[in-house]
């Protein structure tokens, strides 16, 4: 039975059990109080009778003694009974009014006697044959001389019992006013709570974006309290941040297929040309041994090109694991001499584009791989070749402005149109489209640059003019303090 009611129990809502739980505390708390009240009820008309009983024999008392009966002033349904003690026993003599003795006298008697063996006046509550509780008191009126009196004690009783059935009625409306209305009133204070739950719910089934998946801030009116407020702002932000989380786990999971897509089309490529010169040279082996050298140039040439492209895919993995792997070799270097070789090896390889350098006059030490950062600038200068017609000037500067270290590379060619300065940076992409593999490369070149300069703890930008494309490099002067990979 009382599992079965803990089980119930369990089932309420949470309004409904912390009314009934409220209800419970209040039920303890009604029954203190009425406790309280009723036994000082009690006590303080007790309390009141006993003085009554006291001032009637002082009167009754002196009567007594000056008339050696009981006369005077008696009060309704009381009894009075005069024993004489002189001789050890108490004996009763003949009342005056017969009404003034009841017919059990036993109580009486026995009180009379206690009271010859104490010098105080003695208190005691007996029952009387056929007519109820009274209070009993006795007192020595002179020597010898006992009497003892006896009050009802039913209007207290009655009192009491009043008392005790108003108490029980106004607890009990009491009460169930205070469960009704205190479930309604935990019920509204707690709706934010239900609102919350209906929106878990519906999450499932909606998007997060939406704005059935948030629940509304009530800055006026009833909200729960700042409690339930601020719970209510801490689920919003949290759908916030799951509604973030799944949203870049939705761009991750497309750049992964993407990536793997455009590193599958590039690798077929030469995979294919490798597959088809071999075919020739076994051919030419055979039939042709003068054109067999130019099929195997041709081979080399194509698996050289698969091994810079898996190259730069092994790179950017490292770059990315950098917190397991470190890729770069730290140590002290001059950037105005890295600079001034990559200018030497751009003349050399793309004459037909004029280059235009501007660096400090003295040099600028920083603590990176020098090696890496010659590829960032190899890979950008390269971009502005390739990307613009011959003959376009193309200009690569060194300056140091609060210490960071700058580097530009700009050239005046067309530019790249604003949809695409985004993704420049990706990796396999490329702004046109229809550009061969031959001229336009692999489109990993900028992807590297960027990934190599954030793991100096730096950062590259693009920015585009009216005619023509600034890439910016922005070095910390005490760049990438890890200790120097072995």
């Amino acid at each position: 039975m009382i599992r079965r009611l803990r089980r119930t129990y369990r089932r309420l809502r949470l309004g409904t059990r912390l009314a009934l739980g409220l209800g419970a505390l209040s039920l303890v708390v009604f029954a203190v109080v009425g406790t309280a009240l009723t036994t000082y009820m009690r006590d303080y008309l007790s309390a009141q009778l006993n003085e009554q009983l006291t001032l009637g024999q002082l009167a009754q008392s002196k009567s007594i003694a000056d008339h050696g009966t009981l006369q005077g002033k008696k009060y309704y349904r009381w009894y009075y009974a005069v024993y004489d003690v002189s001789a050890g026993t108490p004996l009763l003599r003949r009342p005056e009014d017969p009404a003034d003795v009841p017919e059990d006298l036993a109580e009486f008697t026995a009180l009379a006697r206690a009271q010859t063996s104490s010098d105080t006046e003695l208190l005691s509550t007996g029952h009387l044959t056929g007519k109820g509780t009274y209070r009993l008191r006795a007192c020595e009126v002179e020597p010898g001389v006992v009497l003892v009196s006896a009050a009802p004690m039913d209007a207290i009783e009655d009192t009491v019992s009043q008392l005790i059935t108003i108490q029980v009625v106004t607890f009990a409306l009491a009460l169930a006013a205070l469960v009704v209305f205190g479930r309604k009133m935990l019920r509204r204070g707690l709706k934010p709570l239900s609102d919350m739950a209906h929106t878990a719910h519906g999450i499932a089934s909606h998007d997060l974006t939406e704005p059935a998946a948030r629940l509304p801030l009530r800055a006026d009116g009833p909200g729960g309290g700042p409690e339930v407020e601020e719970l209510r702002t801490a689920f919003n932000t949290m759908l916030e941040h799951i509604d973030d989380s799944l949203a870049e786990r939705a761009r991750a999971e497309q750049r992964l297929r993407r990536f793997v897509a455009d590193a599958s089309h590039e690798l077929r490529t030469p995979l294919m040309s490798v597959r088809g010169y071999a075919d020739l040279f076994q051919y030419a082996a055979a039939n042709a041994p003068g054109e067999r050298d130019g099929h195997l140039a041709r081979l080399r040439a194509e698996a050289a090109r698969m091994g810079f492209l898996l190259d730069d895919l092994l790179l950017l993995a490292r770059l990315d694991a950098a917190e397991v792997e470190a890729p770069l070799r730290l140590a002290e270097a001059d950037l105005v001499e890295l600079v001034a070789q990559a200018a030497d090896a751009f003349r050399a390889a793309h004459r037909d584009h004029p280059l235009k350098v501007s660096t400090p006059d003295r040099p600028v030490r920083l603590r990176m791989d020098a090696q890496r950062i010659r590829q960032v600038l190899d890979n950008l200068l390269t971009n502005a070749a390739v990307h613009t017609p011959a003959g376009t000037e193309v200009c690569v500067g060194a300056a140091v402005t609060d210490g960071t270290a700058l580097v530009r590379v700009t050239d005046r060619g067309p530019g790249i149109p604003a949809a695409d300065r985004e993704r420049v940076f990706d990796r396999f992409y490329r702004v046109d489209k229809a550009r061969s593999r031959d001229r336009g490369g692999s489109g990993l070149g900028l992807s590297v640059a960027g990934s190599l300069v954030r793991a100096h703890g730096g950062t590259v930008e693009l920015t585009g003019e009216p005619s023509g494309t600034v890439f910016t490099v922005r070095l910390p002067m005490r760049a990438a303090e890890a200790p120097e990979a072995q």
